[in-house]
């Protein structure tokens, strides 16, 4: 389908001022005071706040079941490793997937998907990490691909296999990754699915060194990494995703001024996720400080999943930065627009109206971005363009 040539009058910008944009072949074609109307649908916004779409560069939305029992057992006060050591948390959900077929997962998937849409959110990364098999694993991703056919969004897949040790593998991690992981992130490879490779690095997961070799493989094959780091303890995480040059790194309550400086000569995105904080009711805040000093950027995310943040809204996940973590209005809204896109490596394609950007476009009820971090659920969307498509 080929996308109409749009004008946007009347548009009020983030920072306060009022403009016009231009929509030519699905891209942005001019910003400014003024821009050409020729041969253009026009569309009035009213003094309405014009931003790019969200961006939640954190999921872990295509899943099986629920685990709202362990919700109780931790207000019951099990910690994380209690639960996992109960046969709760990752495995849990491993077995529901393992049971679901592709069209179960799109089936549970698509309403928290059309959840996130519905908040002006146009691009979604999904994670493996799941299904703890070769096969499941896959499963997660190809429903994450088909995901994308069936909505008006764009989603980046990531190969996270190392989430967890399968049960079957608990007295051979080397096995696991030998004969899960890295088979597994072939088969990906080879059959489209997988656009970055992710790992979980603690002291439940796997080790620095564990991560390593997967990440040898991820970019003997041309893939980008990224790692969920520093979230419960400090292994060095951030520093040896840093040392490959990676996306992101995830979580980092952990993390020190040291990760920080590393992260930002890497250009390596610290990605803050507010809501397993908030589930988890965790005390050690990630040292934004440090990454504001370090000027390594900052993105927010969701983190949407069954267990630790079981939310999607991205709207909520900003609140959360800022009442929690201290962000400011406009990182709050910069990390789920270019600094997200930056941690997925979109950072020339989405994120920011910009000449040559994907025309991805939220149209708010609002007139100030503060409007859009204040509220708690209240959805202000007006009007989203995907690839210059009003949706």
């Amino acid at each position: 389908m080929q996308s109409e040539t749009w004008v946007l009058t009347n548009a009020r910008f983030a920072d306060g001022s009022f403009g016009e944009l231009r929509i030519e072949a699905g891209r942005i074609a001019a910003v400014g005071a003024s821009v050409a109307h020729q041969e253009a649908r026009v569309h009035d916004c009213g003094g309405r706040l014009l931003t790019p779409s969200l961006i939640d560069c954190h999921t872990h939305l295509v899943y099986a079941g629920n685990r709202a029992r362990e919700f109780e057992m931790r207000l019951d006060g099990a910690s994380y490793a209690e639960i996992a050591a109960a046969g709760g948390g990752i495995v849990s959900t491993m077995q529901a997937v393992r049971r679901a077929s592709v069209d179960d997962l799109i089936a549970a998937s698509l309403p928290r998907l059309d959840a996130l849409l519905a908040e002006g959110v146009g691009t979604v990364e999904i994670k493996s990490g799941y299904g703890l098999s070769v096969e499941a694993e896959l499963n997660i991703l190809r429903a994450a691909r088909k995901l994308e056919r069936l909505r008006r969004v764009r989603i980046k897949t990531t190969w996270l296999a190392a989430h967890a040790l399968s049960p079957e593998y608990r007295e051979d991690r080397a096995g696991y990754i030998d004969r899960v992981v890295l088979p597994g992130l072939e088969a990906a490879h080879a059959e489209g699915l997988v656009d970055a490779v992710d790992g979980f690095c603690e002291h439940l997961a796997f080790t620095p060194a564990e991560i390593a070799r997967v990440f040898d493989r991820a970019q003997a094959l041309g893939l980008p990494v990224k790692l969920h780091a520093e979230q419960l303890s400090h292994q060095g995480g951030a520093a040896l995703v840093a040392a490959r040059g990676g996306l992101s790194a995830d979580h980092l309550e952990y993390a020190t001024e040291d990760d920080a400086r590393l992260m930002a000569a890497a250009g390596t995105v610290a990605v803050i996720l507010p809501g397993a904080f908030y589930m988890l009711r965790e005390t050690q805040l990630p040292p934004i400080a440090a990454f504001r000093a370090a000027g390594c950027t900052m993105a927010v995310s969701t983190d949407a999943n069954p267990g630790t943040s079981p939310m999607t809204s991205l709207l909520m996940a900003m609140n959360m930065a800022a009442v929690l973590f201290g962000l400011t209005v406009a990182e709050c809204l910069e990390g789920t627009t270019g600094a997200a896109a930056k941690a997925l490596g979109l950072q020339g394609e989405t994120g920011a109206l910009k000449v040559g950007h994907s025309a991805d476009l939220a149209l708010w009820n609002v007139e100030t971005p503060a409007e859009l971090v204040n509220p708690i659920g209240f959805n202000p969307l007006n009007t989203r363009w995907f690839k210059g498509e009003k949706v």
